[in-house]
């Protein structure tokens, strides 16, 4: 190695190191510490810190300052750190955020819009402004309000629970009725029919045992036993909803939407039970779930998503649009197919599938049923409760009664052999309704104090709307 110790050196223009192991130039400062080395590959090394390769690499391993970047810049900031919120300007270019670590629950994202696509997760709190607080438990508005689309995929307004008398709460033909085990009648409770078929026995009654926030129930008791159900023997319960208040489900169109259906129900009898839908107007293609009741004597919400049928039919018309089934006890014609979540052809064995319970094999075996609720989206919301006098209004388009204990209007005499009455219906029935007129055969005072019996005279002129004779029961049950 050659040492050049000059404290002057000019008119040089080149210097060609030797081969071997003196291809090396380095400069040294007085101390004998090295400060500049060329080495043989051309890298270029400055001090400890930075060495510049002929390829255009500079590499740092101090502190970088720099006044000004041009041109385009790429590599990765692994180790940009420390950076002075000062020296970030500009726009900055569109990057993932899967890889950005280590913020501080304290850091915030301060101004501007945050747009996150996909789904975001917020584990706390969040606020928007002063005004609105979204938090685990709800969304807290102060101010003029929120403004909505729609709530569970219909409007927000208006009535949601297309069942009618779900809680209960309505049972013009009384509060009990012992029930034949041929009987398929509307036994008490205003539109849940009751079907028994099989040699058992049953009272259906209005109950008053209920879950919190309802009053009333729907009570089946066995009272006489069956406990070998053969072929076709079975107890069930059905709730019709009317096709034209269905109109809204677009069935057969490709807009057609799901319906979230829940109740409550409770039973010393734990097991498995069958829950089943028909569509009346198509040949009545059906849908069944199972349901367990897993606690003795509690109740118990259960909930169902009901899919919407691109390729079903429901009229717009007063008839039966979709049936509601609770199945009790079913023979081996109905539960010898399988459960089905998808509208298709009706099968008898599919019907009450998965229905694991013989409600009728013990007299001590109950059933409660309230709180049914069929509503429009695919979420289970709050039951719908509604006025006692608009759920009897409700019911009354389908049967009603009419008596002394309703205070019945005055009546007049058109001969002298005959009294009349003028019954106006309390609302418009569904359809002309089957009208009986009874009489408890006992005399009442006139207008003019003559004592005779009302004539049980029943006019052949029934609307839908009104009727002539003494005492009524109409009845227009789909």
């Amino acid at each position: 190695m050659t040492v050049i110790n000059p404290n002057s050196i000019s008119g040089i223009t080149s210097i060609t190191l030797p081969s071997g192991g003196d291809n090396v130039l380095t400069i040294h400062t007085n101390d004998g510490v090295e400060r500049f080395r060329i080495d043989s590959s051309g890298n270029v090394k400055v001090g400890s810190a930075c060495t510049i390769s002929p390829d255009g690499d500079v590499f740092f391993t101090g502190v970088t300052t720099a006044t000004t970047f041009t041109g385009a810049h790429s590599g990765s900031g692994a180790n940009l750190t420390s950076l002075p919120a000062a020296q970030l300007t500009g726009s900055l270019p569109a990057i993932s955020g899967a890889n950005l670590t280590g913020i501080a629950a304290t850091d915030n994202v301060r101004t501007g819009i945050l747009d996150v696509a996909g789904v975001s997760t917020f584990r706390n709190t969040m606020n928007v402004g002063a005004a609105v607080t979204i938090s685990e438990s709800g969304i807290e508005a102060s101010g003029i309000g929120i403004t909505v689309a729609n709530i569970n995929g219909t409007h927000v307004g208006g009535r949601r629970n297309k069942v009618i008398n779900g809680a209960m709460t309505i049972a013009q033909r009384g509060t009990s009725d012992a029930m034949g085990n041929t009987e398929n009648a509307y036994g008490t409770v205003d539109r849940f029919k009751i079907t028994n078929v099989h040699d058992g026995g049953i009272t259906a009654s209005q109950s008053s045992t209920s879950p919190d926030g309802f009053s009333k129930s729907l009570k089946i008791d066995v009272t006489t036993a069956d406990t070998s159900l053969t072929t076709s023997q079975r107890l069930h319960i059905i709730h019709y909803i009317e096709a034209q208040d269905l109109q809204d489900l677009g069935y057969g169109t490709s807009s057609a939407k799901e319906v979230r259906v829940s109740f409550y129900v409770r039973s010393n009898k734990t097991g498995n039970y069958t829950f089943a839908l028909n569509q009346a107007d198509n040949s009545f293609k059906n849908l069944s779930f199972q349901y367990a009741i897993s606690s003795a004597d509690t109740w118990e919400r259960k909930s169902f998503v009901i899919p919407g049928d691109t390729a079903g039919v429901i009229n717009n018309d007063n008839g039966v649009g979709i049936e509601l089934y609770w199945w009790l006890a079913a023979g081996p014609t109905y539960t010898s197919g399988s459960l089905r979540s998808d509208w298709t052809a009706y099968s008898n064995g599919d019907f009450a599938a998965g229905n694991g319970v013989n409600l009728l094999d013990s007299t001590s075996n109950e059933w409660y049923l309230t709180g049914v609720q069929f509503e429009v989206g695919s979420q289970s919301t709050s039951f719908e409760h509604r006025s006692f006098g608009e759920e009897l209004a409700l019911c009354q388009r389908y049967y009603f009664e009419m008596d002394d204990s309703n205070v019945l209007p005055p009546a007049y005499q058109y001969h002298n052999q005959y009294k009349m009455t003028v019954i106006q219906f309390p609302v418009t029935m569904r359809s002309t309704p089957t009208c009986t007129a009874t009489w408890d055969g006992g005399s009442h005072t006139q207008h003019h104090n003559s004592r005779d019996h009302f004539k049980a005279y029943i006019s052949s002129a029934v609307t839908d709307s009104g009727y002539y004779l003494h005492t009524l029961t109409a009845s227009s049950e789909l």
